[in-house]
């Protein structure tokens, strides 16, 4: 799936890297086990966002069913944080979560432009 960022403001922003991914039990909710892992197979670059303009991230879910030693953990959603920032978004998708943090699901990559 991508990942899809969209600048709101009416001024140009920058998307540089990664952002962070993790799977929540709710909007507002703690992770669920382990963050995304970063896939660098592509080259991380600065991204320019003119006003409406969006940028994307490869973000890749690996079925929590597929592991043995997961214990299956309904989320509600994905936290993104995106590159160089605090504050968090949610993106409302209810899937199953491995409640063993040693277990990997999402991995994502750099942001590019759409």
């Amino acid at each position: 799936m991508q990942l899809v960022l969209k600048n709101s403001g009416s001024t140009p922003c920058m998307l540089r890297g990664f952002p962070g991914v993790s799977l929540t039990a709710d909007a507002g909710g703690e992770p669920i086990g382990a963050p995304a892992t970063r896939d660098e197979s592509t080259r991380a670059a600065d991204v320019v966002l003119a006003p409406g303009a969006a940028g994307t991230a490869p973000l890749r879910y690996t079925q929590a069913g597929n592991f043995q030693d997961c214990t299956l953990t309904p989320a509600a959603g994905y936290r993104i944080y995106p590159p160089e920032d605090k504050a968090s978004l949610f993106i409302p998708q209810p899937t199953d979560a491995c409640g063993n943090a040693a277990v990997t699901l999402l991995s994502v990559g750099a942001f590019r432009a759409q």
